[in-house]
């Protein structure tokens, strides 16, 4: 190889080891867990919790009945602790590849490179069109009882049927556990006979006809208007929403999809896109606050051992003088 066929190798230097995008419990515990490997990373949070109409959070030892707010703050904290930035913004652009690095575009117009991303941007519930749902969501309208049942135990339960057919059923089947006084609303679905005969067997009574509004007195659910004017009194209300992930970070990066239209995931959260992992709701819709915790440790730990990889590569092509 004559000089002029030299090959000349680019040193790439870029802003951070991980980005983590997303601010919840799955983007906070993977950015403290890499930050207390010693990383360099970089986490950016629009500020949207899915939990924010939330007073309270269940489920999660030793924070039990905290706000979710606080619980953030405190967990924000903490993660600074172990040298990680964190960066109120959102992120608008996501594009690069693992030999290259990730160039992370922000809304303010920032740009952050990074050899890794991890995105943990959650996802949004579409609730029916019906007055007062959108209202007392995270109240006294609600899809979780392992969040919420508890606390709305031996009280007045609807049940209402939404767009999410198989989980509308299941929730009335589920809910009677916490109240012996559940009615299902099908509204706008039509249960089989078996379904029917299902429910009323467990004790949950169908109330027909079309939902047109949650009525409100004093700032709370006090029961259930159909259009024919029939109202149902009722303390809460359960519903199924739409699950949709925001992933469309993850998708213009072309990471696969599942038949269900979810990004594709390993065990770790690793995508078919090398260098980028998802964790949290953004992958898997039923995780609660505690689950998606555990899939943020579990996604940086994988994270690491793939930068750990990488960095020994460079390390022996660097002895070698290769690199």
């Amino acid at each position: 190889m004559t000089d002029d066929e030299t090959e000349t190798v680019e040193l790439i230097v870029l802003d951070t080891d991980v980005v983590v995008i997303g601010g919840g419990a799955a983007g906070l515990t993977a950015a403290m867990v890499l930050g207390r490997s010693r990383r360099r990373v970089t986490l950016i949070d629009a500020g949207e919790p899915r939990n924010a109409p939330s007073a309270h959070l269940h489920g999660f030892p030793s924070r039990d009945g905290a706000d979710p707010a606080e619980m953030a703050t405190l967990a924000r904290d903490e993660v600074r602790d172990y040298g990680v930035e964190i960066r109120t913004g959102r992120v608008s652009g996501l594009d690069g590849t693992e030999e290259r690095g990730f160039a992370v575009q922000v809304e303010d117009g920032g740009v952050l490179t990074t050899r890794a991303v991890l995105v943990t941007t959650g996802l949004r519930d579409e609730l029916p069109e019906i007055a007062g749902l959108r209202e007392r969501w995270g109240n006294d309208v609600l899809h979780c009882p392992y969040c919420h049942g508890f606390e709305v135990r031996d009280t007045p339960l609807a049940v209402l049927g939404g767009d999410n057919r198989p989980f509308t059923l299941h929730q009335a089947q589920l809910v009677r556990q916490w109240s012996d006084d559940v009615v299902f609303f099908p509204h706008r679905i039509t249960p089989t006979d078996d379904e029917r005969h299902r429910l009323r067997a467990r004790g949950v009574r169908i109330v027909e006809g079309e939902v047109t509004r949650i009525v409100l007195e004093g700032g709370a659910v006090s029961g259930v208007e159909l259009a024919d004017g029939r109202v149902v009194p009722r303390r809460t209300v359960f519903v199924g929403p739409r699950f949709v992930p925001r992933d469309r970070l993850l998708t213009s990066l072309g990471c696969e999809v599942d038949d269900n239209g979810w990004v594709r995931v390993d065990p770790s959260g690793r995508t078919s896109v090398a260098g980028v992992w998802a964790a949290g709701n953004v992958v898997d819709s039923p995780a609660q606050l505690i689950n998606a915790a555990g899939a943020g440790s579990k996604a940086a730990i994988a994270l690491n051992h793939h930068l750990l990889a990488d960095d020994i590569e460079r390390a022996v092509a660097s002895d070698d003088g290769t690199g």
